[in-house]
């Protein structure tokens, strides 16, 4: 595997020029797919303008002034995606979420120092583990442990206190959530479920809502109850 990607091959969810340098950073592996995510070097370079080179990024990091998920980054490599928090130190002193605007791009919105700590990770996977426990996977790639009773379920929300990783609260997919919708012809919107369709057959389950439309499940992601319990489109619908 290379390190490195053509620029006209990079993702069409990266907020970049299309033209430029001809190689540009390849993220790492780790919690985001590569179409949904992007190196930290290029959110530091390309996106914030915080550093003028890689150089300079990598200085960043070794002062330890940049926080992803409230923990120190160290690696340029590693990808940001969806619900990814970024945080700078002082003297800029700003905090970030990764969302996805209207135009299905990876955006950064400015949240208030609060919600650094906190993150939102939709579950994907769930299973039992020896030992009786549930072990759910979310969609960043967190694999929790927790009781067997838990009432969590493919599809629902979790909001966690990062970096310790505890669950704060549950966001069931149910009919009245709040969803922000991460794919498909209605990504970066934020809409109110109304009921999901169940399909016995190959084709994946739909989530109606009450705005007249409907996705797949998978794009569907929890935020929140009567209102957002995160910070999400401000300021990125362009």
């Amino acid at each position: 595997m290379t390190f490195r990607l053509k620029r006209r091959a990079a993702p069409r969810t990266w907020t970049i020029p299309r033209k430029g340098t001809k190689w540009l950073k390849r993220p790492g592996p780790g919690p985001h797919a590569q179409d949904q995510s992007m190196p930290l070097l290029l959110v530091l370079r390309d996106v914030r303008k915080i550093a003028a080179s890689a150089r300079e990024a990598r200085v960043l990091l070794r002062s330890g002034a940049v926080k992803v998920d409230g923990k120190v980054a160290k690696d340029l490599d590693r990808g940001i995606g969806l619900m990814d928090t970024v945080t700078f130190a002082p003297p800029l002193d700003t905090h970030y979420r990764m969302v996805k605007n209207r135009r299905g791009k990876l955006a950064l919105v400015p949240i208030p120092p609060g919600e650094a700590t906190t993150k939102l990770g939709r579950v994907r996977f769930k299973h039992t583990t020896r030992g009786g426990k549930l072990e759910v996977t979310l969609h960043d790639g967190r694999n929790l442990l927790v009781p067997a009773t838990s009432p969590y379920r493919v599809g629902d929300s979790l909001k966690l206190s990062v970096p310790d990783q505890k669950v704060v609260e549950h966001l069931k997919l149910a009919p009245g959530a709040l969803a922000f919708v991460s794919g498909g012809t209605h990504v970066g919107e934020i809409a109110r479920v109304e009921r999901v369709e169940v399909r016995n057959s190959s084709q994946p389950n739909l989530v109606h809502f009450k705005e007249g439309f409907s996705t797949i499940k998978e794009y569907v992601f929890v935020v929140g109850g009567a209102a957002p319990e995160v910070t999400i489109n401000e300021g990125v619908d362009r």
